[in-house]
């Protein structure tokens, strides 16, 4: 029997439920929610006739659902997984878990109250690069992990954070948070530890002196590619949301509980689009060159004099289709398979709650003037919980 399943949220993100409407094979789209009835309507057509379309969440949980995907913006997380886990359903809930610590943990506490399944969609734990880089290090190819950096390039940040709610930090909290909650999370999972002290800097150094502006906050449904390549310099931009006030450029340092140093690093106008991580082991260092398509991580680990760009070993990454590098496809797979089978998962919803904590934390100390902030662990009975669920469904 297909799992039934539903989308909360018809905007940019929707295209993720794509991979779970397989009729006959497991898994279908029944019901979509959206308030706004023309972008239900978009989101029904995807699926077809049959779908029921709902402009409320209560009208969504009346429909005859085993799991939903929670794509609504990223500040009604808390209220949506909360209400869909009290109704007893499967929840892929898109990253970030929330905008708060505290938010997430009261995510974390309903799941365990009410026995649900949680799935925090942190996807890049399974695009092909961040998999390479994880093998390579879990194989021993650099030694122990002493430090990370990653580099985080966001070429058409103004095209996708500065024109909708993104770029409102009351929906947002920052977009150290919103964008850099996946590549925390990487760091803590390439690490194999949480941060637990960190101080950041950053400002809004672009974006804040354009003032053409919308006269409302709009909701974007798709990327035009094609539009972004013609929006340059950054400061040419036009259109952007009534309110912008997170930073366009951050950098944090982050200490983990296992003594593993690292840094991110995240700019919202460069010319290019990807990420760097540069990962340093007591016998060698990795790196990825690219980070979707024709993607390579490249391996020193013999002594060289200056840099020898051809690396000790170049291991190619693999091509696979489907949204960002293949992870999508894999990553509904795995929600699914969880929701049905309590198959095990490479995300954790205590994973997902750390990289928010961190977040947080790095913005208070980037707008408190850089000082040192502390990330406190989720509380323990949520650890134990949430363990011994994985441990279950191994």
């Amino acid at each position: 029997m297909d799992v039934r399943t539903g989308v909360l949220g018809c905007g940019l993100r929707v295209g993720i439920a794509d991979h779970a409407h397989r009729p006959g094979e497991g898994s279908r789209i029944v019901a979509v929610c959206d308030p706004d009835p023309a972008r239900a309507a978009a989101a029904a057509q995807r699926y077809g006739d049959d779908v029921r379309q709902t402009h409320t969440l209560d009208e969504l949980l009346e429909s005859e659902l085993d799991a939903v995907f929670v794509v609504s913006p990223d500040h009604l997380h808390e209220e949506h997984a909360i209400r869909c886990l009290e109704a007893g359903l499967a929840v892929y809930l898109e990253k970030p878990l929330a905008v708060t610590t505290a938010g997430c943990d009261r995510v974390l506490a309903a799941a365990r109250q009410s026995g649900g399944k949680l799935y925090v969609g942190h996807n890049m734990r399974h695009m092909p690069v961040i998999r390479t880089m994880r093998d390579l290090i879990t194989s021993g190819a650099i030694g122990e992990v002493a430090s990370i950096w990653c580099r985080h390039f966001v070429g058409h940040g103004g095209d996708f954070y500065f024109k909708d709610w993104h770029a409102d930090r009351s929906k947002s909290t920052s977009l150290l948070l919103q964008k850099g909650a996946h590549d925390i999370d990487v760091l803590h999972w390439l690490a194999g530890g949480y941060s637990r002290r960190v101080n950041a800097m950053g400002a809004l150094t672009v974006y804040g002196d354009i003032t053409d502006r919308n006269a409302q906050e709009t909701y974007k449904t798709g990327h035009d590619w094609a539009e972004y390549e013609q929006n340059w310099p950054p400061r040419s931009q036009t259109g952007l949301n009534p309110v912008v006030d997170v930073e366009d450029l951050s950098l944090v340092n982050l200490e983990l509980d296992n003594g593993v140093l690292a840094s991110y690093q995240q700019c919202h106008y460069t010319p290019d689009y990807w990420r760097n991580y540069t990962v340093i082991g007591t016998e060698g260092r990795l790196e990825n060159f690219g980070d979707d398509t024709d993607s390579v991580v490249k391996v020193w680990n013999r002594r060289h004099r200056g840099y020898a760009p051809d690396a000790d070993r170049v291991v190619e990454v693999e091509r696979a289709s489907g949204g960002h590098g293949g992870a999508d496809p894999r990553i509904v797979a795995e929600f699914l398979a969880f929701a049905s089978a309590d198959v095990p998962t490479v995300t954790s919803p205590i994973a997902a709650r750390e990289a928010v904590a961190t977040g947080c934390a790095a913005t208070e100390s980037l707008r408190g003037g850089g000082k040192p902030v502390e990330v406190t662990p989720p509380d323990t009975a949520l650890i134990d919980y949430f363990e011994r669920s994985r441990a279950s469904s191994s």
